[in-house]
This record gives structure tokens, sequence and C-alpha cells, in this order.
């Protein structure tokens, strides 16, 4: 299905003048910071239009956590609403996920800040509660390592996100319900503010003030549940808010073009250790196809069946226990298997005319990985409904985008183009619409990773997987036994007759002995 553009007002946000997010002292490295997170019920007006909203303290959006590298983080999450809540952090490899945070409960995420920096985001993983619960993720430099360029005098998140009127957990379950496409947002957002051109948005924009001389570090990110947004700097003395003139739908080549010249630093503070050799390499499509609508029913999909999405013809069904509960105690029996297929058994043109079947599988299949594995994955757009875009996310790693194009994937030819020095890494990559992108990993994280696409309604259909990575032979290797102190209520984990130490799931160490454990 294809995209929807929605108003060109969304620059129309793009003034500048003051903000407070983000701007308070810097962290010393070393230190834990700590932060409180009340999820909290919040009535917030956009558009002319009131509603009840989740939020983090009540702000939309929530607080910027800012952090170095070397620190500690610590965050207390209370939930005050009927919602389960969790949080994903980005840029925590090492964080496992946990169960989720039912009304009443708290929990502590708690983790070290390694070999990450930059700009990230954190955001609720239930549902489609991060169309409110997001917010920004700065890591600094650790204490000593210079900024790759002149140290800037502030640095200001600016995040996008969408505004919908209606509530976004009703829009996604009619859709799911009627097999159709969602309703699309009604606003675009900076930092939570639509902009000028809006409806009755003429003073909700975020502005900036800056001091002439100076130079200011804009973090930009995207935290729209189902668009890819566009921005263009412009060197000016002085420039009143206009309607921009959108790219084409179609017009990826000028995005790919600037993605592929950026590059890794690869200097002694930010080495690019790119894997040199190959273990395993996978080829997976992505893309969007249907599925049967159910019995006596007619759906609003594409000849009456319903909008699926999948990677290599696999729809992800979530299961109702969870995966790394299941892996752990060996309890994958109903719950997964893991013939997740490693290509598409038939091949055809992915760019060509569309097969006549576009019916995708059904299965929570996922696929076993050694530990250390050196991974390649070529991931490859298809055209079955229409070429689209999809920004995929692995959980749990970072990775190595060695190379991108236009068209099918060639095996002999598109990897002598492959950068293996210095190129940039990641933890999410957009596959181009009607192209391909190859990453490289490590499976050095044992545990049960998740990897799916970004946006919300893609995902929601099913297009994600998740990598099993096997324990290695070192004690820390091996997948730790699920902390005592756990966000879920009256859940048998299991008996233990052994001794583990935990340091995973908000830091919590102990010991267990003979313990029957519950949480």
């Amino acid at each position: 299905m294809a995209a929807v553009y929605k108003s060109t007002a969304f620059m129309g946000v793009f003034v500048f003048t003051f903000v407070t997010l983000c701007l308070f002292p810097l962290p010393v490295a070393g230190i834990t910071r700590h932060y409180k997170f009340d999820i909290k019920l919040q009535n917030v007006a956009r558009l002319c239009h009131a509603k009840s909203i989740v939020t983090v303290n009540g702000q939309f959006p929530g607080p910027c956590v800012m952090v170095r590298e070397g620190n500690q983080l610590s965050v207390k999450v209370v939930n005050h609403v009927p919602n389960n809540i969790t949080i994903h952090w980005y840029g925590s490899s090492s964080l496992k996920h946990i169960c989720p945070i039912q009304n009443g409960q708290s929990y502590v995420y708690k983790f070290r800040i390694v070999g990450q920096r930059g700009t990230l985001f954190w955001h609720a993983h239930i549902s489609w509660l991060r169309a409110t619960v997001y917010g920004p993720l700065i890591i600094l430099p650790g204490l000593g390592v210079p900024y790759p360029f002149p140290k800037p005098y502030k640095e200001v998140p600016i995040i996008f996100g969408e505004w919908f009127n209606a509530d976004t957990e009703a829009i996604i379950s009619q859709a799911l319900q009627t097999g159709a496409g969602p309703n699309v947002s009604d606003a675009y957002t900076i930092n939570g503010h639509p902009g000028p051109f809006y409806n009755c948005s003429a003073k909700d924009t975020f502005k900036l003030k800056v001091k002439p001389g100076k130079t200011y570090l804009l973090h930009l990110i995207n935290a729209a549940l189902n668009d890819q947004l566009f921005f263009n700097p412009y060197s000016v003395k002085n420039l009143s808010p206009f309607k921009p003139n959108l790219p084409a739908l179609s017009n990826t080549s000028f995005i790919a073009n600037f993605a592929n010249k950026l590059h890794g630093l690869a200097t002694v503070h930010s080495p690019a250790s790119v894997p040199q050799n190959v273990d395993k390499q996978f080829l997976f499509t992505v893309g969007l196809g249907t599925s049967q609508c159910w019995q006596n029913r007619t759906c609003q999909g594409p000849n009456g069946t319903k909008f699926a999405a999948a990677v290599n013809n696999v729809s992800f069904p979530m299961p109702t226990t969870a995966l790394l509960q299941a892996h752990f105690f060996g309890k994958s029996h109903g719950v997964y298997k893991t013939d997740f297929p490693r290509e598409l058994k038939i091949r055809f043109d992915y760019m060509g005319t569309p097969p006549n079947n576009t019916m995708v599988n059904n299965g929570t299949e996922l696929l076993v990985l050694p530990f250390n594995t050196n991974v390649e994955l070529i991931m490859q757009d298809t055209s079955i409904l229409g070429a689209e875009s999809h920004p995929l996310h692995l959980h749990g790693y970072n990775f190595f985008v060695v190379g991108q194009g236009f068209g099918n994937f060639d095996p002999q030819k598109d990897p002598n183009n492959f950068n293996l020095i210095d190129t940039v890494e990641r933890n999410t990559v957009g596959v181009p619409a009607g192209g391909w992108v190859v990453i490289l990993f490590v499976a050095d994280n044992p545990g049960v990773w998740f990897m799916h696409c970004h946006i919300d309604a893609h995902q929601s259909w099913g297009l994600k997987m998740a990598w099993i990575v096997s324990d290695g032979d070192l004690p820390n290797q091996k997948l730790n036994p699920p902390p005592m102190i756990f966000p879920c209520r009256e859940t048998l984990v299991r008996e233990y007759f052994c001794s583990f130490q935990i340091q995973e799931a908000g830091s919590i160490t102990y010991q267990i002995r003979n313990v029957y454990v519950t949480a």
C-alpha cells in the first residue's frame, strides 16, 4: 500500500526561538544519572482538539535523557495508566527485554552506556503507545574524548512526531479488525508542536532562540509512527515559514545518493570494527502482501483480503508466551519454531511484475545463530503491493551498513562496491523503495532479539522476525536467567537447582540456590 502524504504544513513548524529540552549541565563520566518516568494520562490540546494521552511525567514529547559515554543510567518507571508499558532504549545493546510493567507497578531500568554515543531515542514498545510516549536519548562523548568536530555552543534535540486527533489504540484496533490500512495522522509535529500552518496552531510552534556566531548541534530524530520525514537546511539571513515542495513518493534516489556518501569516522576514539569475514549469509525479502479474510466476512484490503507484511514471505504473529522466556526454559513447543527461511524458496524478479499470489504465510518462526557468528544480511524490497522503503530496526545490536542500491541485489557484482573500511554503524537502516541494503554484525549478545520494520502499521501487519543467539562457552557469554525482581505478577518462572549471578534487566545482582522463583 502506498504511503500517503499529509499536509505540507509540517515544515512550517521549523521556526527558531527558545527551547528548554536537554539544555542542562552536561553529565560527568563514571557517575549514575537517575531519572523517574511517571507514566500518566494527561489532557493535551492540538489542532483545537483536546484529548487524554499517555505521557511520561505529563510531557509530550517525554523528557530528554542525556548521559555521557561511560555513565550508568538508572530510570525508574512507574505505571499509573491502565495500559501495560515497556520502554525500549536505543543504544542499550546488552539490555534484555522485560515483560510489561502493569498498572500500579514500577521497574528500574539500569545499564551502563558502553560503546555508544550520538543521537538516539527511547519510546514505548507496546502496541501504538509510542505515538505519545517517546523522547530523546543523547549520549555525549566520554570525558577526555573530543567531539569529531568543533564543540558546539549548545545541543538541541529536534524530534519529529505525529499527532492523531483520534485514539491511536482505537485506530490500529479498527485496522486489524477490518484488514484495511490504518487512518493517517492529522499533523506532523516538531518537539510536540504542529506549527502555524495547521488549524488552530498559529501559536503552537516550536521555536529556538539562537545567538549570532554560535554553533548549535541539532539532534534530528524521527519518532513518527508511520512516515518518513524530510528536511532541508537553508543558509539565509532571515526566513519566514513557508510550505515546502516535498519530494515525490517514488523519488528515493536522492536520499540513497546522500546516504551512500555517509562514512564512519574510523578513528582511535570512534573505530569502525567492520567484520572482514562472513560466517553466514542471508537474503531477506521485505514487503507488503495480503492474507485471507476471516470466514464469512469481507475485509477492506486488496480484493477483499487483509493487508499483511512479511519477511521472506513469513508474517510474524506475536505469541502469548514471551519468546525469551520460552527459549531460556526450553519451552518452545507451541510458542515458536526455529525454521525461519534463510531465503525465499522461490525467487522471482522482486522489482518486476508482481506474482499472481500475493498471500503471505503466517508463523512465529525464529532463526538460530551460534554465538559470535559474523552475519551478512541482504535485505531486498519487493514490489508485490508496490515498492516502499522499510526502516528495519534490530534489537540488541549495532550493525555496519556496507552497501545499498536499487533494483535486485546482484550477488556477483554488488559486493565489489561494499565499504568494509569506514562505513556507518547503526541500529536502524532503511531498505530503499525498489532496492536493497546489506548489513554486517557479530552475533555476540546471547538471547532472543527482534528485528522489525519501524513503520508501525507494517509491524502490526507482521513485518518482523526474531533471532536466537546461542550461548557461548565462557560464563560471560551465556544468557542469564530472569531476575527475581520482575514486573510480571503471578508468573511461574521455574525451579532452579544451581547458582547464578545476574547482572541484567535492571542490573540487579544476586544469587539463586534451590529457590522456587515467581515474579
